[in-house]
């Protein structure tokens, strides 16, 4: 199999457009994220490649197979859901054996095949429990290895973590991460979580408003943004406008521009420069490692830095205290910025 092709595939409902003229390729054996806010098309677009749903127009290949009019059986896809779906009247085995005994597989080889899961996702010694006796991250670990017992090609995942708190999430992600390197399955999920996707995608496939934005790496992605909405929506961001003071002989002259600039990317100095703008700190945030600066310029313009809590003791900073900033790294886009990329950039 080649890998997934997405051809001008378009998806409505009633008067809404879900996924609009998508065009996508996503290499066999890679691991992908769909990234977007919510209804942005992104779960729309994995139901479409399951076979969950039916593309108003363009097709859907899976390898060298057209898929667009195949039923979901047909396709050779595991599918994922966030509220794992397991039959709570069955034991952890018994949920992991069942697609297998549905298509009649030998007993031996499936007692075999279910342990070889057990052991994958990492369940060894709870195969005789019910879901009511599992944790949440575990029920979910069941939901996987079920789905990967009858070996599919393509593995979906809908917002898999998504009913797990903080914590459990984390530890599910490094397990799927892990899980797949060992298996050669292709594995597409969706998530709204920027973190989640720059953590566990080889790609991330930003979507908004039904179409893609920006398809890369992490790196690409979080570095070179395409669009506003992706430098908005993917990491924390100042946005400014061009005429801000941070921007003094900076070279952003465009008066109808705004600026885009990360909080790692604001430089703190206690000593004025030419280049550098004045401003106050008008609260400090301890995130652990991290600090939060918030600031405001002359202009009343509001700016967040992010810096160590090394490099914030090297300073002696303090609330109110009047301090000296000018960018490492900004990025200026010319397009209008969308209410949701504003709330983003400042949440």
């Amino acid at each position: 199999m080649n890998g997934i092709l997405i051809e001008d595939v378009s998806r409505k409902f009633g008067s809404f457009q879900a996924v609009d003229r998508v065009n996508l390729e996503i290499k066999r054996g890679s691991l992908v994220a769909l990234l977007g806010p919510s209804g942005s098309g992104k779960s729309t677009l994995l139901r479409l490649i399951a076979g969950l749903e039916t593309p108003d127009s363009g097709r859907i290949l899976l390898g060298e197979r057209d898929v667009t009019q195949k039923s979901v059986r047909s396709r050779g896809i595991g599918f994922v859901f966030q509220h794992y779906a397991l039959f709570k009247h069955m034991t952890v085995r018994q949920n992991i054996a069942f697609g297998l005994e549905l298509r009649k597989a030998n007993k031996a080889k499936v007692r075999q095949r279910v342990e070889e899961l057990l052991d994958l996702v990492q369940l060894q010694g709870l195969g005789d429990r019910y879901p009511s006796q599992l944790s949440g991250g575990q029920r979910q670990r069941v939901a996987l290895a079920r789905t990967l017992a009858v070996d599919p090609q393509v593995l979906l995942l809908d917002e898999p973590f998504g009913a797990l708190d903080a914590k459990v999430r984390k530890e599910l992600r490094a397990s799927l991460r892990h899980l797949h390197e060992r298996i050669d399955v292709t594995t597409i999920f969706v998530t709204h979580d920027q973190e989640e996707a720059m953590e566990l995608a080889d790609e991330i496939v930003v979507i908004n408003k039904g179409r893609v934005e920006q398809v890369g790496t992490p790196a690409e992605i979080y570095d070179n943004p395409a669009t506003p909405f992706v430098m908005s929506f993917v990491g924390p961001v100042n946005v400014l406008p061009s005429t801000a003071g941070i921007f003094h002989r900076q070279g952003f002259e465009s008066p109808n521009s705004h600026i885009f600039l990360r909080p790692h990317d604001v430089l703190i100095q206690t000593k004025p420069e030419e280049t550098s703008a004045p401003a106050r700190i008008n609260r400090i945030v301890h995130l652990g490692w991290e600090v939060e600066v918030e600031l405001s310029l002359k202009d009343g313009q509001e700016v967040t830095a992010y810096l160590t809590r090394e490099h914030l003791d090297q300073l002696q900073l303090q609330s109110q205290q009047r301090v000296y900033i000018k960018p490492r790294k900004a990025k200026a886009f010319s397009q209008p910025l969308e209410p949701l990329q504003i709330a983003r950039a400042s949440a």
